[in-house]
């Protein structure tokens, strides 16, 4: 039997046993469910939310980026160290107001905030739409891992598949406190594998991290930089911004906040959370190493560069360790995905629906929604073709939408109405969906604007109409103060 597969194999095993062993023995609520009863300390929240960054992206999508983009893939590093900096101030208001009024989900933040149910259920969907493009992102990395592991006796599609029941077994049983500790194992594997690879495939084919660099430019001038055109310093601030100021705003991310006992661990784990990310360094590093080694992966064939060269160095038994981290980054992640989006679609869709809803009903609708989810991102999943980075890029360009809405609602003074703050979403959505589905552009509709502009990520863009209308929504609606009101 291929030894590799075997160990992978394994490994998926030992995650459901690992959220059996962590499930409750006694029936919880949807509060304790989704969210583990609010008393996770520092380092738990730390593995979480820092965890969150350790999916398919990391171990396969940096590494395929840096093989086919080059130099463009430290935009990753850049947004990810510039959105943990950026936690110290943004999360500790987030999770007093989230404590305060005992809130379960992202939507019940924005509910709460704007004093409007409406909004709540635009964020739920919003948030939704996000959320299948990320778990997307984690099943297409599973069904990669075990059909370039087994060297094509698993085709992708059943990779995928048992994948997701796995998965979505394994929420149903756990619940956020096994994802919780699952991401601790995760995080230790992930870490190990990555730095090894990072450091030994440089100096095994190329004598040293420089030397590879000065190889590649050689063999392929240019591909170390930014590009002239398409993907340009344009693009790559524009995108850097876009994700920034996006990390937080998924909903998964945005109520890993509220699992915290206390808000010092926010500050805390700010400080560390650059260090964290350096494992993506040595994915990269990993990528860069696979182009003059493996050459001719072209499209999404690029995300197999770091599986095809782990394959092409070392022993069946090695590659299936690697395989095996590999799938803890799909599975642990996408768990978290299935925990929060089903959540989501009991808590801010079916009890807005069905008000008489029990907390006991909730909790169960949350797990039967886990079914609907997976089925949704299974389909998606076999029928797709992009490569994992752009996936996430479509993510962000959807959630980060929310942003400017929940910014102003931190503010002593928030500027927008809640008719300002709906508008805004609605309109960089839509801008995105248009692109998306039309496959129209900024240069499309502005064929004389400069060339700088063109190059703007089109997410960017969209959040630059959402900040407008939404400002200028709220002057619109405003309520009018008179002087005898002073």
């Amino acid at each position: 039997m291929n030894i590799a597969l075997l160990l992978v194999g394994a490994t998926t095993l030992g995650i459901v046993l690992l959220g059996y062993w962590t499930r409750a023995h006694r029936q919880v609520s949807l509060e304790q469910w989704a969210l583990g009863g609010r008393r996770f300390g520092a380092l738990l929240v730390f593995l979480l939310m820092a965890g969150e960054i350790y999916t398919t992206f990391t171990f396969l999508g940096a590494s395929g980026f840096a093989y086919g983009k080059g130099g463009l893939v430290f935009y990753i590093l850049t947004y990810t160290c510039l959105a943990f900096v950026s936690s110290y101030w943004l999360l500790p208001p987030i999770w007093r107001f989230a404590s305060a009024k005992g809130l379960v989900t992202q939507p019940d933040f924005f509910e709460e905030k704007y004093r409007s149910p409406g909004l709540g259920l635009l964020v739920t969907f919003v948030g939704l739409a996000a959320l299948v493009p990320y778990l997307i992102l984690q099943l297409k990395g599973l069904g990669i891992i075990a059909e370039t592991v087994s060297n094509g006796e698993i085709p992708k599609s059943v990779a995928v598949i048992g994948g997701a029941i796995v998965m979505a077994l394994y929420v149903i049983v756990s619940g956020m406190r096994g994802s919780a500790w699952a991401a601790a194992v995760k995080d230790c594997t992930t870490w190990i594998i990555c730095a090894f690879l990072g450091v030994y495939l440089p100096y095994h084919y190329y004598g040293g991290i420089g030397a590879m660099f000065e190889q590649i430019e050689l063999a392929r001038p240019g591909f170390l930089s930014l590009p002239d055109t398409g993907e340009t310093i344009v693009w790559y601030t524009s995108t850097v911004a876009l994700s920034a100021l996006g990390l937080y705003m998924w909903p998964h991310t945005f109520s890993s906040v509220y699992t915290s006992k206390s808000e010092a661990a926010f500050r805390r784990n700010a400080v560390f959370m650059p260090l964290y990310a350096l494992v993506m360094l040595f994915a990269m590093l990993v990528g860069f190493a696979a182009v003059l080694q493996i050459p001719g992966l072209e499209g999404g064939e690029i995300d197999l560069a770091l599986l095809k060269l782990s394959i092409a160095t070392f022993d069946p038994w090695f590659v299936g360790v690697i395989g095996a981290a590999g799938v803890l980054t799909a599975l642990v992640p996408g768990s978290t995905i299935l925990i929060v989006g089903s959540t989501l679609v009991s808590s801010n869709i079916f009890r807005r629906l069905m008000p008489s809803f029990s907390d006991r009903q909730a909790t169960t609708w949350a797990r039967l929604s886990v079914l609907l989810l997976t089925t949704i991102a299974v389909y998606f999943t076999i029928v797709g073709g992009d490569s994992i980075v752009a996936i996430l890029i479509m993510g962000y360009s959807i959630v980060t939408q929310l942003f400017p809405a929940l910014f102003a609602s931190l503010l002593p003074r928030n500027p927008l109405t809640k008719e300002g703050a709906a508008a805004g979403i609605i309109v960089g959505v839509g801008t995105v969906a248009i692109v998306l589905t039309t496959g129209l552009n900024i240069s499309s509709f502005f064929p004389d604007a400069p060339v700088a502009v063109k190059q703007i990520n089109t997410g960017f863009i969209a959040l630059t109409l959402n900040t407008l209308v939404a400002f200028l929504v709220s002057v619109a609606t405003a309520p009018v103060v008179s002087v005898r009101d002073h």
